[in-house]
């Protein structure tokens, strides 16, 4: 019917003119967003900084105008300006920039919802929009519980990512050429999950041998297997944004590894390991983040460089400790930064492209 028809959005900026104006009058502009060297009463926002917020769709409110929508082509545009620009300000937290970046992306997902877009090229946007989001939280590490950013609203909205894109996906033939690699990311983010293994299982067989896909679902068996040698393994080879999807499980893996060797190892008199297989074997930074996950598990130690497993001393306290995760993910940027990976970097993918995943 022609009056469900969505409209084709044509604001060209990465925040409408009218909601500059009314933020700056209400004095709400986030400070990534003002005019630098404004020395004002009332802070003017910067065209070139300045990104749409989110705003929750009220039941009976009338549709935005399109000027008030960003096209495609613009709100690709804003989610490489806030992987390049605002993702890697060194002047905020990290907390600060995670919560500004998700709010933002929000408001992407929603302006690409409101507006007739091709899925192919909505398919785009939403998987840089995903992509930054994965990178930004991964970023917060140990620290997700503290400062300006609810950990729980974050992992909200990369559900509600994965969610809008592989919906995207399913509603159209495509070409999709990034598909195999975000379905991989879904089940990463996922991992262990019967629902989510179940969901990409029932994807076409020529997808599912993608080479990003395949090492998706490698990962999910040894971590059900609970094989950490073969865990920590393929781990290491993840590139980044597949590391940053999975980071939030690491901790639990390398907990579920430590009790197993307490099973095995504990006795009244105590038998040592060294920290170095340790380290080897978790993927950890080094031997001082070995000590910090023996003393975490109340497992002493013998000197600097050896753990031992006395029988009844395991213990395990709320969450296990996050890590700072260098070597399984901060690490595998190699110098690129996260625009360069973002924008669809082949390499990062996992594999090569043939035919048979487009």
């Amino acid at each position: 019917m022609p009056d469900c028809e969505l409209p084709v959005g044509t604001c060209p900026d990465m925040c409408p003119a009218a909601e500059r104006a009314r933020r700056e009058k209400e004095g709400r502009l986030h400070r990534f967003e003002v005019a630098p060297g404004w020395c004002g009463t009332r802070p003017r926002a910067d065209l070139q900084r300045a990104v749409k917020e989110y705003s929750r769709p009220a039941a009976g409110k009338a549709r935005p105008e399109p000027c008030q929508l960003r096209p495609p082509s613009v709100l690709l545009a804003t989610v490489r300006y806030l992987a390049g620009d605002v993702a890697e300000r060194a002047d905020a937290s990290r907390a600060e920039v995670a919560s500004f970046v998700a709010d933002r992306l929000r408001a992407v997902r929603l302006d690409l919802a409101l507006q007739s877009a091709g899925d192919a090229e909505a398919a785009v946007v939403l998987e840089a929009a995903l992509a930054v989001l994965l990178a930004v939280v991964a970023r917060l590490g140990p620290s997700a519980g503290h400062g300006k950013v609810d950990p729980v609203l974050l992992q909200a909205q990369v559900h509600e990512g994965f969610g809008s894109l592989r919906r995207c996906y399913a509603q159209g033939a495509g070409p999709h050429p990034r598909q195999a690699a975000f379905q991989g990311l879904f089940l990463l983010y996922n991992l262990g999950s019967v629902e989510a293994l179940q969901e990409v299982l029932q994807l076409p067989a020529a997808l599912r041998s993608c080479p990003a896909l395949r090492k998706a679902l490698a990962v999910d068996a040894a971590f059900r297997e609970g094989n950490t040698a073969r865990l920590f393994r393929l781990l290491r080879t993840l590139p980044y944004l597949q590391s940053c999807a999975v980071q939030c499980h690491v901790g639990h893996a390398r907990r579920r590894a430590l009790a197993c060797l307490a099973r095995a190892l504990s006795t009244h008199k105590g038998q040592t390991l060294p920290l170095g297989f340790m380290v080897h074997l978790l993927a950890l930074d080094g031997p001082e983040e070995a000590r910090d996950l023996c003393r975490a598990h109340g497992l002493p130690l013998d000197g600097q460089e050896r753990v031992v497993f006395l029988r009844g001393h395991y213990t395990e306290e709320g969450l296990p400790p996050a890590g700072t995760c260098k070597v399984l993910v901060g690490n595998k940027l190699g110098g690129r930064s996260l625009e360069e990976v973002v924008m669809a970097e082949e390499e990062d993918e996992g594999g090569d492209r043939s035919k048979s995943c487009e």
